[in-house]
């Protein structure tokens, strides 16, 4: 009669823990990434964490589907946080290009600039023109106009009137397109009126 061997039973293998980090980190991120997204220039740092976190949110997701993950909620979560995010950021792409392209449009366009001097103050030095540009005459009377086109960021350039050793009273006037911008009024010898067109 043979013998029968009997073997120990196999004990029950104990299930694998869920592997939630990346789900969480994409939650995480995805949440931050979205408070900072509002926020001018700090906004720049939410691009990468809103990024970051719908990629790991959508592994976790993942990870959820094939059973090797529990934490489905904070997944979903995370990835409505980061798109959501991601759709400010967007945003932000259009109004700085927009800003940007108008900025540039003003720069670029030429406006009709007058300069005007008055007074009854002889031998007067005027120093008028674009910032970067300007251009001088000494005039020995009063009145003086000149009309010019000027672009850059400050259309209406400068215009600065000294008065000569005899005294006098000057004063400065810039006109862009038609709207009068500065306007300034000194007296005395060497007395200095200055006007700054915006």
């Amino acid at each position: 009669m043979s013998q029968q061997t009997s073997y120990p039973p196999v004990p029950p293998t104990a299930p694998a823990p869920p592997r939630n980090g990346l789900g969480t980190a994409g939650f995480v991120l995805g949440v931050v990434g979205l408070v900072l997204s509002p926020i001018p220039l700090i906004g720049v740092v939410a691009w990468p964490l809103v990024v970051l976190g719908l990629i790991f949110s959508a592994v976790g997701l993942a990870r959820v589907s094939k059973g090797k993950a529990s934490n489905k909620g904070l997944s979903i979560a995370g990835v409505v946080a980061s798109v959501l995010g991601l759709g400010v950021c967007i945003t932000w792409v259009f109004i700085f290009n927009a800003a940007v392209d108008e900025v540039q449009q003003e720069v670029e366009r030429v406006a009709k600039v007058d300069y005007e001097v008055t007074g009854d103050a002889t031998d007067v030095e005027i120093l008028y023109g674009e910032v970067l540009d300007p251009k001088s005459e000494t005039v020995p009377a009063l009145p003086w106009t000149k009309q010019v086109e000027n672009k850059g960021v400050f259309k209406g350039g400068t215009l600065t009137v000294t008065a000569g050793e005899n005294g006098g009273t000057v004063t400065c006037k810039i006109t862009v397109d038609g709207a009068v911008v500065s306007t300034k009024t000194a007296s005395g010898a060497f007395a200095t009126a200055a006007c700054t067109g915006a």
